[in-house]
């Protein structure tokens, strides 16, 4: 693996032998990462010298700014990889320009909702997609004397066991990761509301719906019972929860296989939803989370390079490959078709093909772009009051929203002078 990594990262002097080099970055580590540099290998090997991948960690560049050809990113953590919010290229483009076969039609619905733009297009490739759940460690469950299977499929369930698990000596009952994603937009997706609504020529955040305002409140009330852990508004919570510390956690379902294999008897279960709503739906929850981003301001050589690079981590036995090593969810049904008869449970596959096969028709979740950014950043930003300073749930949604809708709103451009009347002066 070593050999891989140092060939990968253009180590050494023999750059000139090649045709064309590409920069990937990432911050991978683990089982994900020695994935990717085998596939990245696999795909350089078949170039035979025409070209290259180069991996390049996000975490030990001296120089950010500059810009690589590809990003394995969740574009939330823009900053962290770039310094900056940097200029993307729509994926669909970069394929037609390339001359590489490449349909939106091929992914599966719920997938190319999740990377595409409000016409249908694909904006980058959803390799790095998961779906929010909750995770228990079993462990602690059951010495709270609560069935780890059953932690509870409704939020005032949870709040019980939360309660049990504190009850019986638990410090961190629950915590969580990315905030905006799980308790916003799919708390709202899962009782029917709309995250964003075209309100005449303008799109609208609507994150301070009633069911909006109520979660919030009851996490605000179960953080001042010391059930709820805010750990932050990214991935923070993760290491709480795999180190322990906290015996639940709602995050993404690709954490599933680093959890397996850092000891613990983990289980996974639905998101939880509220029952109370009106004709609520729990099944319907947002698939979200990296993609491989195209970067502009290169040159056409080198996004023939990276179409290149695409069209190969589309094919089902590359899929295969990587869902297996990283839990992320299969793009395609080709891909989930090959992932059977694997390791993971058929149980699981279905419920994964019966969710991602479902409409994208009508979605109202917000799309990657200004919109999105702002909400994620701004609800951040507010919610931190709530657990800081005590900041009602309401007024920190409204802000949310109030600040989302001005941000985004399209600039006034002045109005024209009316033209003079030939003939007529100006003064009367």
């Amino acid at each position: 693996m070593r050999r891989i990594l140092w060939t990968l990262l253009g180590c050494g002097a023999a750059f000139s032998v090649f045709a064309q080099d590409i920069s990937l970055r990432h911050d991978l580590d683990g089982k994900a990462l020695d994935t990717l540099a085998t596939l990245v290998l696999r795909f350089n090997d078949e170039l035979k010298g025409k070209g290259r991948v180069l991996l390049q960690d996000s975490r030990g560049l001296e120089n950010k700014h500059l810009p690589p050809h590809l990003a394995l990113l969740d574009p939330d953590d823009s900053m962290e990889f770039f310094g900056t919010r940097p200029r993307f290229r729509p994926l669909h483009e970069v394929m037609r320009e390339a001359g590489q076969k490449f349909d939106a039609a091929q992914f599966y619905p719920q997938v190319a909702d999740a990377v595409d733009d409000a016409s249908g297009r694909i904006q980058a490739l959803p390799m790095g997609l998961a779906l929010p759940v909750l995770f228990v460690n079993r462990a602690a469950l059951s010495k709270a004397g609560v069935d780890p299977d059953q932690p509870g499929k409704t939020w005032w369930e949870l709040q019980k066991t939360a309660g049990e698990i504190y009850d019986h000596g638990g410090k961190c009952p629950l915590t969580t990761t990315r905030f905006a994603w799980i308790h916003s937009e799919n708390v709202s997706t899962q009782a029917g509301e709309a995250m964003v609504a075209r309100v005449g020529s303008a799109d609208k955040v609507l994150a301070n719906s009633m069911v909006n305002v109520k979660h919030l409140a009851l996490l605000a009330s179960w953080q001042k019972s010391l059930y709820f852990h805010y750990s932050g508004p990214g991935r923070e919570g993760n290491r709480r929860f795999l180190s322990g510390e906290c015996a639940m956690l709602t995050g993404e379902s690709s954490l599933y296989a680093e959890a397996r294999r850092s000891g613990i008897d983990v289980g996974i279960s639905a998101l939880p939803y509220y029952d109370d709503v009106y004709s609520p739906k729990p099944a319907d929850v947002l698939p979200d989370g990296g993609g491989l981003w195209v970067l502009a301001g290169h040159k056409k050589d080198e996004y023939k390079l990276a179409a290149r690079f695409m069209t190969f981590l589309l094919r089902p036995e590359v899929q295969k490959e990587w869902v297996q090593a990283t839990s992320y969810l299969p793009m395609t049904p080709a891909a989930l078709a090959a992932l059977r008869g694997s390791d993971i449970p058929q149980n699981l596959l279905d419920a994964t093909q019966k969710r991602l096969s479902v409409s994208r028709k009508g979605s109202t979740r917000a799309k990657h772009g200004p919109i999105r950014d702002r909400l994620h950043e701004f609800l951040g930003e507010e919610v931190a009051f709530v657990w800081s300073a005590g900041r009602a749930a309401k007024e920190a949604l409204d802000n949310t929203v109030r600040r989302v809708n001005e941000a985004i709103a399209p600039v006034a451009l002045p109005a024209k002078a009316p033209a003079k009347a030939a003939g007529v002066s100006s003064r009367q």
